[in-house]
Order: C-alpha cells, then structure tokens, then sequence
C-alpha cells in the first residue's frame, strides 16, 4: 500500500498547487496580492500553500482551496511535481501540483488570500502577468506533454522530485 510522504520525507514537496480546469477549458487562476514577503506577488498563479508539519500535500491541497477561495473538488489527484526556484535560479523546494475539474463562478469566490480569481482561456495564459511556473504547467498541460513513461502527464503517477 502506498501512502503519501509528509513534511518529515525530506525532499518531497513542501509546496502544492491546483490546475482546475472548467468544462470550457479555462483555467482558474488566482491573482496573489502584494503583502510583503510573498511569493510572486502582483501575478496570476494557481490557488496554492505551504504544506503544515505532518500534512500530506493531498491534506495540504484540501486545506488550501479552502482556506483561499472555499471550495471542494471532488477529482483533485496529482498531475506532476515541479521544482520551485529562487530569484536566482536555484531550486529551494519541490511543488507538487494538483489537477481537477471546477465549473463555479471565480468572480463569486470568496477570496481568503489574494486579489480575485478570474478564468482564464488557454490563449490569454501569454498575455497575463504570470508566475513563470505556471505558464509552464498550464502550456505543458495544454501542449499534452508525454511523460517519461508515454502515459499524458494528467494520468501518469506523481513524478519524483530530483535533487
């Protein structure tokens, strides 16, 4: 049986993050607001957090769509893990990014963190102020990138953070 590491595993995810995407195809993007000391301020990213000691990122993922804009996706499972770098391009943790499906309103979510929500079609993801990441996930994602294993990456098991 295998069971989702925690914060004690050292080099697995300490970060999650979740690509919803609506029956449309539009992604939810989350515009992060400007408090010092955040990541990526001022940009469009996904609804994402820190995981919390002994928390898996499943746990983590759950807490975080509720905590910043109150909601649930039943279909949450994991899509791949990314690296998260610093200012200077070194690697300071691993992400481990989350895909479901959610057809609610953005405009309507209550926002407990960040600016607003807003849906966003794969063709704007260019002219949008963007966490680089996440264009990177959402154009991988819409390019249906391979993984190592030829599976698409959405149905491929959670790639293994490399050091």
């Amino acid at each position: 049986m295998h069971t989702e590491p925690t914060l004690t595993d050292p080099g697995e995810p300490s970060g999650v993050a979740a690509m919803l995407i609506n029956d449309a195809g539009q992604y939810l993007l989350h515009l992060r607001d400007t408090t010092p000391g955040i990541d990526d301020p001022g940009v469009f990213s996904f609804v994402r957090g820190g995981r919390d000691e002994q928390e898996t990122c499943r746990e983590a993922m759950v807490r975080e769509l509720d905590e910043e804009v109150r909601i649930a996706v039943p279909d949450l499972r994991p899509y791949t893990v990314i690296p998260g770098h610093a200012p200077d391009g070194a690697v300071l943790s691993f992400i481990q990014i989350f895909i479901g499906t959610w057809n609610g309103d953005a405009r309507t979510l209550p926002i407990g963190e960040g600016v607003l929500c807003h849906w966003a079609d794969g063709d704007d993801i260019g002219r949008l102020p963007m966490c680089p990441w996440t264009t990177d996930v959402i154009v991988s994602h819409r390019a249906g990138v391979r993984a190592a294993d030829g599976r698409p990456a959405a149905d491929s098991p959670v790639r293994e953070p490399r050091s």
